[in-house]
Parts: C-alpha cells; sequence; structure tokens
C-alpha cells in the first residue's frame, strides 16, 4: 500500500504537523511494507523530510498556489496520488487540511476518517481508532475503499525520526480556472512568536482579564514557557485579539501537551475545541466556572495577582536549571 502525505507548510517552511504526519506514516509503512512520498508546495527546502523518514518528494512550485485554496490544492493532491499510484493518502487536522480532505477523498472515490488518533487498529481489514463527539469518545472505523484518506489530530503521534535515502522531483500538476473559484481576499495572521499550530503549550485568556490592556500578563507568561497566546471567542469578538488567536470548537481547535486558560469560564465549545490538549490548567477567580470540572490542574483566584507571580517563579526556575 503506497503512502502519500501533504506536508502542509507556512512561508515556504514546513508546519510541525508535517514531520508528525511523515514520522506516523513511516510506521504504517514498515507495517505495510511501503515507501512515503511526500507532497509539497512552494517550500523552500524539504531535505528535512527525509529525518522523518520520507523516501520521496514531488515538489510543487506555482504562484497560483500561494495562498490556500482548498479545490486548487485538493486537486494537487489528487493528482499526485494518482502519479504514485498511493492508496492511503495522509492529511493532517490543520483548518486548511481539514477543508481540503473530503474534496480529496470525493476526488479519488475514496473513504475518509478524520480524527485518527492512533496507528491503524488493523490493516486488513483496515481499521482506526478515531476521536467522536467532541473528543469525548473513540471509535474505531473500518474503511472499506482500494483508496483511503486520513487526518491525523495533532499531537496524537508525536514525532520521531527515522533518517531514509531522500529523492526529490519536480511536479506540476494540470490545474483548471475552477480550481480557483474561490478567491482570497486578504489574510490575517497572528503576531506572536509561536503560532498556534506548531506550540507545545498554549496560554489562552478570556474576559476576566477586563480589557486589552491587560494582555501582557499572557504574553509575558507564554513568553516565559516558549508558548503561543490565545484568547476565547468572546475576546475576538470584542475585539481585544484578533480572529486568529480564537481557540475552541468554533475557533481553531488545539490539542497540546499543557493548556493555560486565565480568566475563561469555560463554555462548551471553548472546552470541545481544547479537550484534547494533554494538562488543562484553569486560573479564575470563580471557583464555580465551568472550566474547573475539566481541568488537570485548578487555581482560584485573582488572575492579576496569581500570574505576575507565577511567571516569576517560571522565570527563577528556568534561571537555575
Amino acid at each position: 500500500m503506497s503512502i502519500l502525505i501533504y506536508a502542509e507548510s507556512a512561508e515556504g517552511k514546513f508546519k510541525k504537523v508535517a514531520f508528525e504526519l511523515a514520522s506516523y506514516a513511516k510506521k504504517v509503512a514498515e507495517t505495510s511494507g511501503t515507501t512515503v512520498t511526500a507532497v509539497t508546495v512552494n517550500t523552500t527546502d524539504a531535505s528535512d523530510l527525509s529525518k522523518y523518514g520520507v523516501d520521496k518528494v514531488l515538489n510543487v512550485s506555482n504562484d497560483q498556489l500561494k495562498n490556500f485554496t482548498a479545490k486548487a490544492y485538493a486537486d494537487v493532491i489528487k493528482q499526485a496520488s494518482e502519479k504514485e499510484n498511493a492508496k492511503l493518502i495522509l492529511l493532517s487536522s490543520t483548518t486548511d487540511s481539514l477543508y481540503m480532505a473530503p474534496l480529496v477523498a470525493v476526488g479519488l472515490n475514496a473513504s475518509f476518517a478524520s480524527n485518527v488518533v492512533g496507528l491503524p487498529v488493523s490493516m486488513s481489514p483496515f481499521q482506526v481508532k478515531r476521536t467522536a463527539f467532541s473528543n469525548k469518545a473513540f471509535v474505531v472505523t473500518e474503511l472499506e475503499t482500494e483508496v483511503k484518506v486520513l487526518s491525523l489530530a495533532k499531537n496524537s503521534y508525536g514525532l520521531v525520526e527515522s533518517s531514509s535515502s531522500l529523492t526529490q522531483e519536480d511536479f506540476n500538476p494540470t490545474l483548471h480556472d475552477g480550481d480557483f473559484s474561490v478567491k482570497v481576499e486578504s489574510l490575517e495572521k497572528s503576531s506572536g512568536k509561536v503560532t498556534i499550530a506548531d506550540a507545545e503549550v498554549v496560554v489562552s485568556g478570556g474576559r476576566g482579564l477586563k480589557g486589552p490592556e491587560n494582555w501582557g500578563l499572557v504574553e509575558d507568561l507564554a513568553s516565559v514557557l516558549g508558548a503561543a497566546t490565545a484568547c476565547s471567542k468572546p475576546v475576538s469578538d470584542l475585539g481585544w485579539r484578533p480572529h486568529s488567536e480564537h481557540v475552541g470548537q468554533t475557533g481553531k481547535p488545539v490539542a497540546t501537551n499543557l493548556y493555560i486558560a486565565i480568566g475563561i469560564s469555560g463554555a462548551i465549545q471553548h472546552i470541545a475545541g481544547i479537550n484534547s490538549s494533554k494538562v488543562k490548567v484553569v486560573i479564575n477567580a470563580d471557583p464555580e466556572a465551568p472550566f474547573f470540572k475539566v481541568a488537570d490542574y485548578g487555581i482560584v483566584g485573582d488572575a492579576f495577582d496569581i500570574v505576575p507571580r507565577l511567571t516569576e517563579k517560571l522565570r527563577e526556575f528556568k534561571a537555575n536549571s
């Protein structure tokens, strides 16, 4: 079973999810006795993929693909899959890839399973474990078609180095006007040092911070932890922070190793979007805040007192370690 992955990138550099996807694909390839091919779009250097087991790279360079459009990118993946005769196509669970995945599956007449959280339970029949009901349960899904498309849940497998001998070739798929029926008018990018998509740790703030002038509390703690900053939906709706930082079921879902929520009460939509994070820490003045029910660690108190002290203690710890 030939395996194809889409190695997602931004501004020419691979995202962390690309390496996680390659690690996962390599392990499946070892089990099934096949190789891993990656498709890249407008990247500057694909050699890093060899560290995680990719055997072959199809490099696509096309100015029309400067901005992501789901239909065009899906067409690229479809044509690459047909070229390589791939039977298993692996995508990540970023917003872009999730937009694209159903189009890839339809184009290849393939079955599609999202939110995959582990290696296949069985190769024959082909079964995978997935999250369901907003990450409240797991389900084992069987895919019966010859070609299969999976999207891997973020941080569900991790990075596993496995060096390979990489070959690269230029790939020039045929694109049509219909692929660009959706036009990108503008892009809004967060300005944080660490992006939410690549972060191992996220520090998120809510209305409990009382105003955008107090966002330094979040940024200072994030800086010490090397974390990305995020916010709840009300905060982005009020214009305190850009919508690109809104996390939750209606924003960006996150599955980090550590999620710290400051002044966020914990609406069900927010919790559903961050529930896959491994450790959840909540700081809130309201002891009845719903977030405490799902937190691994909770601190009841004034964020304006607790967060600066926590930040300072972490600075001292890092300086002495």
